[in-house]
């Protein structure tokens, strides 16, 4: 027994003192950034904790649209996936946990045998007992395991936040987009209207003589054009309908969203201090948390190089009969350390080595490729934002006065002193100076929203398990 203590407690000295191999993760370095470039005099319109509250959505107040972001998380399939393999990462997790403890098992058998053939009568043999095995980690392999499928399943619940995101940030887009076609059906309602009018003009205008036949085909044919667009529009619109309903994990002829209005405002957010972003990106951290997990992966790759220790121990009882087989004469045990090393191999623990190392690598490279893209997708939308806020400015008058134009020049057309053709021009003229402005007024809400994905949609790397 005292030999046995002495091994027990020279083992427990050789774990205490036991480090694992392999290189100890630190964080890749990247260039650092002090301000964004495309500020300039850029001003946001929302308060700077607007999407730090979750439900960034909530900065354009619009409750159907905050109804329909509500059952992303529970309905959307790929978000559904996403949680699966979370899930199942943290199943792996406790997989590598599980090989810290001794493995034990419990067997029973009976077997029925002949020692010679044709002579003897058929011997029976009854066994029971148990068996167990612990490895040792003497290297650091379970914790480097335990390591890498810690920091995988972190990468695999940034995944999911980013998978989470992109349905959010999809389901607003095209949310937005299907009100702008709502906004260009009123337009074109509307254009269709006022050409109608048009041709009632001329049709009067042309009975009473002081008009050619011309003008009264014109106009059939502008109106007719018109109404066809009339038509078309709703095409792009049940296309969108459908694509929100697949969103939220409906099916697309059990759903349908009321025509409304488009907002005139665009609310936007403040894009914070460049040195955060890392911290606020899932796509970023998931890649970071890859690095760490392939890094973990060079030092499982590395223990092949040292000898395993195992800790094997059994104990049995073997007779010819169950009814006095626990007894002291029938007892088997063993205990006993193993342990095993290969001496030759033909490179091939080396090799493994080695292609940990290039993981690592490839893990670097689109870690750093990452944080290149988030910068860049963050100054791209604030410049987007900037610039379309000083278009719509412009659009905005343009309207103005196209409207004004079309008014005066159907004025002169009644008086008879400008011919049809300059009436098309006028309304042609302010119908795409109005779906201009509509585009615009679109570009921008998509640019908000496409900066709150940039920023990681208020997302933070505290929220990592």
């Amino acid at each position: 027994m005292r030999k046995l203590h002495s091994m027990f407690l020279g083992l427990a000295l050789a774990l205490i003192s036991a480090c694992a191999v392999g290189p100890n993760y630190r964080r890749p370095d990247v260039e650092p950034v002090n301000a964004y470039k495309e500020l300039d005099d850029w001003k946001p319109s929302s308060p700077a904790d607007a999407i730090e509250r979750g439900k960034w959505w909530n900065i354009f107040a619009n409750d159907e649209l905050d109804q329909l972001e509500s059952q992303v998380d529970i309905s959307n399939q790929n978000v559904r996936a996403a949680v699966d393999a979370y899930d199942q990462a943290r199943a792996l997790v406790q997989q590598s946990q599980a090989g810290f403890w001794p493995s034990i098992n419990a067997t029973a058998s009976r077997q029925r045998s002949n020692q010679l053939p044709g002579g003897n009568l058929p011997k029976i043999t009854d066994s029971a007992g148990i068996s167990g095995s612990w490895e040792i980690d003497l290297w650091g392999q379970l914790r480097r395991t335990l390591e890498n499928s810690k920091t995988s399943a972190q990468a695999s619940a940034a995944a999911l936040a980013a998978a989470r995101l992109s349905a959010q940030v999809m389901l607003a887009l095209d949310y937005f987009q299907l009100r702008a076609q709502d906004q260009l059906q009123r337009l074109l309602d509307d254009t269709v209207a006022a050409q109608q009018r048009s041709l009632q003009i001329s049709q009067s205008r042309y009975r009473y003589g002081v008009a050619a036949k011309a003008d009264v085909v014109t106009a059939q044919t502008q109106l007719l054009s018109s109404q066809a667009s009339q038509i078309n529009a709703k095409i792009q619109r049940a296309v969108l309908e459908h694509a929100i309903a697949v969103l939220i994990g409906h099916q697309p002829g059990n759903f349908s969203v009321a025509t409304f209005g488009m907002r005139s405002d665009v609310p936007t957010v403040p894009a914070g201090v460049p040195s955060t972003l890392l911290e606020r990106r899932p796509d970023v951290a998931e890649a970071e948390r890859k690095v760490a997990a392939a890094n973990a992966g060079i030092g499982v790759a590395m223990t092949a190089f040292f000898p395993s220790l195992t800790l094997t121990g059994s104990d049995n009882f073997v007779g010819s009969s169950i009814s006095h087989l626990i007894a002291t004469p029938n007892r088997i045990w063993s205990f006993g350390p193993q342990l095993a090393m290969a001496l030759f191999d033909g490179g091939l623990r080396r090799a493994e080595v080695a292609q940990a190392r290039a993981a690592y690598g490839i893990t670097v490279d689109n870690y750093r490729q990452t944080v290149l893209a988030a910068f860049q997708q963050v100054e791209d939308q604030i410049a987007t934002l900037r610039i379309l806020q000083d278009q719509a400015g412009v659009e905005d008058e343009a309207v103005k006065a196209a409207k004004e134009a079309e008014k005066l020049t159907l004025d002169q057309y009644k008086a008879g002193t400008v011919p049809y053709s300059s009436v098309i021009a006028a309304q042609t003229t302010t119908f795409s100076s109005e779906q201009t402005a509509l585009t615009v007024l679109l570009n921008r809400l998509q640019a908000s929203i496409n900066l709150i994905s940039a920023l990681g949609g208020g997302w933070s790397t505290s929220n990592l398990p």
